[in-house]
């Protein structure tokens, strides 16, 4: 076995989950999934799909169809986008490893703005590339780019950075001049973006999604965004994203890009199930019926277990921009691994701890406030009061 795979670290928050799995008491926040069910029309297109026969392999890059589909829906956020630049992925987990395949390889420098989702900072480290952290600074639960840090930290040699935003687990979004900032600095370093934007539309400001790159950026620009169906459309299960690529032209440095992504699709997943992307078609169709509804109510979930955190004795909290998440720390409890396995144990109250996150997220906590019924975060709330008293 290599070296890197053997001391991989493994995941904190599945060590605490499997603590408590299979014990009907305890009140589960520690995944990154609303308890409720993918919308109806979603399953149903899929059911039809299944009933129909479409059981067989489909073009390594998804059907033409959702890929046109996938580019009106982001055009309406972003601007024109064709759907040249779309690629159907088996989830946006995949859609992240194949853009790291495609950049990064052994002995590569990849920075990252972290604390982060761990898959982010892994997928490089099994590659065989080094991964550079550029952390965010916190100041009373609120989290901030320091940019003159990551301009420090992304140089010429810098094959790739990271970036996810909304950000999991803090919530914190880059602003549209922070972006701006950002891809200028990675134009003269040569460095390609990353941009896990998986969160976009659960996002709690002024209009209907948070700042993207591909707001700011041209189409030429060294951009991979990613996006998955995930969140915003309650389709955790379905294991279905896409990627945003360059665009493509006579004489564009890009020529070959798609091409090439397509060979490592058919290395790692060969293709999307067709019935999943027919479900990802209605997805799209009934998405101005589905995504307000979805980010309406998580909006009131992030409020109702913000409001009750900032009311608990040491607990420091701030209100997330974006995301499914509030990362708070409790005063005092600087091991958030051990915090979270005694609040298992102890109380049946299931958090993921801010270490699975990287350094930067020792002492804290994270909960996924995506629930069906409220109800269940007062609950929660409850027991972290017992705990704390």
């Amino acid at each position: 076995m290599r070296h890197d795979i053997r001391t991989l670290p493994g995941s904190k928050i599945r060590e605490v989950a499997n603590a408590g799995l299979g014990r009907p008491d305890v009140l589960a926040f520690w995944f990154g999934e609303s308890d409720e069910v993918t919308p109806g029309a979603v399953r149903e297109a899929a059911q039809a799909s299944l009933g129909a026969g479409e059981t067989f392999y489909a073009h390594n890059l998804g059907l033409p169809e959702l890929r046109e589909a996938i580019a009106h829906y982001a055009s309406g956020l972003h601007g024109p986008l064709a759907p040249e630049r779309v690629a159907v992925t088996s989830s946006g987990v995949t859609a992240l490893m194949l853009a790291c395949q495609m950049l990064a390889g052994p002995g590569d420098e990849v920075a990252a703005i972290t604390p982060v989702w761990p898959n982010l900072t892994a997928q490089p480290l099994i590659l065989g590339a080094h991964v550079r952290r550029v952390p965010l600074r916190a100041r009373e639960g609120t989290w901030s780019l320091d940019l003159d840090a990551l301009h420090e930290a992304v140089t010429p040699r810098t094959r790739m950075l990271l970036v996810n935003a909304p950000n999991n687990p803090t919530g914190w979004t880059l602003t549209a001049d922070e972006q701006r900032a950002l891809l200028a600095h990675c134009r003269r370093t040569g460095t390609w973006i990353v941009a896990d934007e998986v969160y976009e539309r659960l996002w709690f400001g002024p209009g209907p999604a948070a700042p993207s790159f591909l707001d700011v950026a041209d189409p030429e620009d060294r951009l991979v965004v990613i996006q998955s169906f995930s969140k915003s459309f309650l389709m955790t299960g379905w294991r279905l994203g896409w990627m945003v690529l360059p665009q493509e032209g006579p004489g564009s440095v890009h020529a070959g890009c798609l091409e090439a992504l397509g060979k490592l699709a058919e290395f790692n997943t060969s293709c999307t199930p067709v019935f999943v992307q027919r479900g990802g078609l209605a997805a799209l169709a009934q998405a101005d019926a589905i995504v307000p509804g979805i980010r309406e109510h998580m909006r009131g979930c992030r409020d109702r277990l913000v409001d009750g955190l900032q009311r608990l004795p040491r607990v420091q909290v701030a209100r997330p921009a974006g995301g499914m998440y509030a990362f708070f720390r409790v005063e005092g409890e600087p091991d958030s691994l051990a915090l979270a396995k005694a609040l298992v144990a102890r109380h049946g109250l299931g958090l993921a701890p801010g270490a699975a996150f990287g350094p930067e997220g020792e002492g804290w906590l994270r909960w996924c406030f995506a629930s069906r019924d409220p109800a269940r975060l007062d609950a929660g709330l409850a027991r972290l009061a017992d705990a704390l008293a």
